[in-house]
Order: C-alpha cells, then sequence, then structure tokens
C-alpha cells in the first residue's frame, strides 16, 4: 500500500511502500499508543500519542498539530487505502514553524501524562463543547503576548501544585470560550 511519511526532525517527507496488517502502525511507531487524526479529507494521519512526552518535534498541517514522525494512509469505508494526495500538495500545507509560546509550553507539559487529542467537555452558557488540549494551545497562541505569559505562567503553577494539567486546561478553554 502506498504510505506517506513525514519526519519533521529533518524536515522530509517521503513516499513509502507498507504492507497493511493489524499491527503495521504500532510497529511503525514502536509503540501501542497511536493518535488518528482524519483532518485530511480521506485520508489517516497517524502520530505517536508518547511524541509529547518523548520531546519529538512539533509540526503543523494545515491548522492540524501534529507531533514527532506522522504516517498518512489513505482511508475508505472499509478501511486503510492508497494515499491519494500528491506529495507537493501535502509538502505546501506542511509548516515546521512554531511559536516561542508552543515551543514553552511543550516544555512545561512534556512531563505530563496529558493528550493534546483528547476530549474534554466545557460549558458556554448552558452549552457543553468538546475541546481538547490542541484547541486551547492553539487559542492561547494567537493571544496577545500578555495573555501568552499569563497562561504559560498558570501553567508552571498548575504543574507545581496538585492541579491536575488536563483541569488546567479546561479552566483555560472555559475563559477562552467565555472571552470571545
Amino acid at each position: 500500500m502506498k504510505a506517506l511519511s513525514i519526519h519533521p526532525d529533518t524536515q522530509s517527507l517521503e513516499e513509502i511502500d507498507i504492507k497493511m496488517q493489524a499491527d503495521t502502525v504500532y510497529s511503525f511507531f514502536s509503540s501501542i499508543l497511536i493518535d488518528e487524526h482524519t483532518t485530511l479529507k480521506d485520508h489517516t494521519i497517524y502520530t505517536d500519542a508518547n511524541a509529547l512526552s518523548e520531546s519529538k518535534k512539533a509540526f503543523f498541517i494545515g491548522e492540524q498539530l501534529l507531533l514527532g514522525n506522522t504516517l498518512i494512509t489513505g482511508s475508505s469505508p472499509t478501511g486503510d487505502t492508497d494515499t491519494s494526495i500528491p506529495v507537493k500538495t501535502l509538502e505546501s500545507l506542511i509548516s515546521y514553524d512554531l511559536s516561542d509560546f508552543y515551543v514553552h509550553a511543550f516544555e512545561l507539559i512534556k512531563t505530563t501524562d496529558i493528550n493534546l487529542y483528547r476530549l474534554f467537555t466545557v460549558l458556554k452558557g448552558e452549552e457543553e463543547i468538546a475541546l481538547n488540549i490542541e484547541w486551547v494551545l492553539y487559542t492561547f497562541n494567537i493571544a496577545d503576548e500578555r495573555t501568552k505569559e499569563y497562561f504559560l505562567n498558570e501553567l508552571k503553577k498548575s504543574l507545581n501544585s496538585t492541579e491536575e494539567v488536563e483541569k488546567f486546561m479546561q479552566k483555560m478553554a472555559g475563559l477562552a470560550l467565555n472571552a470571545a
């Protein structure tokens, strides 16, 4: 099967042939903890869920934040298929530039057991909204410098207290939602 592999350390993208079996993705990452993303139409993006704690380099495909090496396969209702996105098109969607905010936030949270993509709910008025830590980081990354500094300082405090980082992120998500 034709797949694509992105290596952010070398900023390279390569087309590879893989034999898709039950353990192929786990073998590719040497991990049983895998995150799946469906942000590319008709494709599945696989990443290692341990990439944050292992300080793997982050990058973006469009606005999707990803960490570490990435495997991309095509997807259909029957399962994984050959990729259909042209390499040049995918290359044009990739950005390896991270703001200082992301770098500092990752440095702080890498020792936690959080997952950037695990959903949690936040109340806005009476509406429950499902968000994740990736969204919280994205939202504070686009804020003004003072707000970014506030977020990072409060994150440091939560790491030095008994407050769970995920609870802190939920609180920050609530603040961001209600400020909008």
